[in-house]
């Protein structure tokens, strides 16, 4: 973990307890203690649960990273209890805007002396007063308190447990057919590749970026953090990776565009200023790197590799990469005179055939025979049948500029012809030239945020002429093992390592209109 991480989870933790030290050092008094000590970071915690009588532990579990964050508030809640403060209310503002709580806390401990001073009769059951560690013993919490504090220790674990060791998910699309389904539901390990402090930490809990019903930000941006990844790893070729889709940054939020049809397509396409003008296309909302989509694809090359697809085979550095093992394709099969194919005939030979929605279907009949989405071993099975003449790869040649990155007339690519493209790797001098300033543009302008573009020939990078670039961040080309039915890198580019959420791990759960027994607990491979 680089050292300006650390500096950075610490430096939040110590504001966290040293903002709120002004309404604290007047409460110290009020306690017996000095108020210098209220300016002392993580002293004055240690101080507030000597005064609570709490375990004094806690305050070293404060300097566990990000998970102190959470600790802070519990010893502000504890803290307020010694100054009869037992209201729900009171421990969610102590909880989550200390630095204002307590100077009013210690404004209504010191009007209530004045009261007392003058003869004012109220109930002292609700005065703000010192009442000690013997006072808060002698409290009896609600019955419902005891629910509520229990949901709230378990939302906080369960964020930890999101946050740094696993995330639950949930296949959409057949992107990943066959080795994935729709409706299949993942564990997605955060510990693989290291897990990711999130850039918007104040955020509604299990809710990506939109909240439902009212469909608004499920997070604020008020405060962000920086990409921080500790022990970080990176994936490796073969790897079934869930990342924060590119392009997803910026979207129009309505159901039929999103990430589905990003809003920098959507300018390649119209031309930015017929986007800006067509009210079809608002709003627009821009999102921080870890509340864009998620997408889960196979990551088929890293950084320094070059990638071409040769119709529709994979070669990494000129060597021809080997199918995953349930990766499937569309084949072309012809049948012999007066035989006919049918869905139910595939699945008695033990070829699984899907459809989706949206109509999209396995198993598709044409004028001259079929075209059929299957895996190696299923082509195997399907060309020994009584009833196929011949089972042929079926490509898809068709090129469109504005379809196919890096979007220009110099690289005409297709879904099953595509490079050689030369994926980015960090710490490594690319050379620029006319070529690949399309390639690689989008990259160093947009993913490591630098002002960079082209003009008269000549490459300005921050306002400086320059001839190459060296690259901050590691990149990966990630591709759906449904090769012919996949958005991906083909359409997208590059994925940085900033995007990276985890590594699929096992299916925990599956359902097709009934639970899918079979694929229950399967580790994803």
């Amino acid at each position: 973990m680089p050292l300006y991480h650390l500096f950075v989870v610490y430096l939040i933790g110590t504001l966290l307890v040293l903002l709120p030290a002004f309404g604290l050092s007047k409460l110290f008094v009020k306690a017996g203690r000095p108020a210098s000590q209220a300016w002392i970071p993580f002293y004055n915690t240690w101080v507030m649960q000597d005064i609570s009588g709490r375990p004094k532990h806690w305050v070293f579990w404060q300097f566990i990273p990000v998970v102190g964050w959470f600790i802070t508030p519990g010893i502000f809640i504890e803290f307020a209890k010694v100054f009869n403060r037992f209201r729900l209310r009171e421990h969610t503002m102590a909880s989550l805007f200390a630095f204002a709580y307590f100077p009013w806390l210690a404004n209504k401990v010191e009007q209530g002396e004045a009261d007392q001073t003058n003869g004012k009769k109220f109930s002292r059951d609700h005065i703000a007063r010192f009442i000690g560690s013997e006072g808060v013993a002698r409290h009896k919490k609600a019955g419902w308190r005891e629910w509520v504090d229990a949901a709230i220790f378990a939302v906080v674990a369960a964020t930890l447990i999101r946050i740094f060791v696993f995330e639950a998910y949930v296949i959409p699309s057949g992107s990943m057919e066959k080795t994935l389904l729709v409706q299949d539901f993942l564990f997605v390990s955060k510990l693989s590749y290291g897990p990711r402090i999130p850039n918007t930490p104040l955020s509604v809990p299990f809710v990506h970026n939109y909240m439902p019903v009212i469909n608004s930000k499920s997070y604020t941006t008020l405060f962000e953090l920086p990409y921080i990844r500790w022990f970080a790893s990176s994936p490796k070729r073969g790897d079934v990776v869930v990342f924060n889709f590119p392009e997803g940054d910026t979207v129009v939020h309505k159901p039929q565009y999103e990430s589905f049809k990003p809003y920098a397509a959507l300018v390649r396409e119209n031309g930015r200023a017929a986007v800006e003008a067509n009210e079809e296309f608002k709003p627009v909302v821009v999102h921080p790197v870890d509340k864009s989509d998620n997408y889960i694809k196979r990551c088929v090359a890293v950084g320094g590799d070059k990638l071409e697809i040769r119709k529709g085979i994979v070669f990494i550095n000129d060597v021809q990469q080997p199918f995953p093992p349930y990766s499937a394709r569309n084949y072309t099969v012809n049948v012999k005179p007066g035989r006919m194919l049918s869905e139910e005939y595939l699945e008695d030979l033990g070829i699984l055939v899907n459809s989706t929605a949206d109509g999209a279907s396995d198993f598709n009949p044409m004028q001259t025979g079929y075209v059929i989405n299957l895996t190696e071993r299923e082509r195997d099975l399907l060309r020994k049948s009584e009833f196929v003449e011949s089972v042929e790869p079926y490509l898809m040649e068709q090129t469109n500029p504005a379809q196919f990155f890096p979007f220009d007339t110099l690289h005409r690519y297709s879904v099953d012809n595509f490079g050689p493209i030369y994926i980015p790797k960090k710490g490594v001098a690319t050379r620029l030239t006319a070529e690949n300033y399309s390639v690689y543009e989008r990259a160093i302008r947009v993913y490591e945020h630098n002002d960079f573009y082209m003009k008269d020939g000549k490459f300005m990078l921050n306002g400086q002429p320059v001839t190459e670039y060296t690259f901050k961040m590691e990149y990966y080309w990630m591709m759906g093992d449904n090769r012919q039915g996949s958005q991906d890198s083909r359409f997208w580019g590059f994925v940085p390592e900033d995007r990276i959420v985890g590594k699929a791990w096992m299916i925990w759960f599956s359902y097709d209109k009934g639970p899918r027994w079979k694929r229950l607990f399967n580790i994803v491979k």
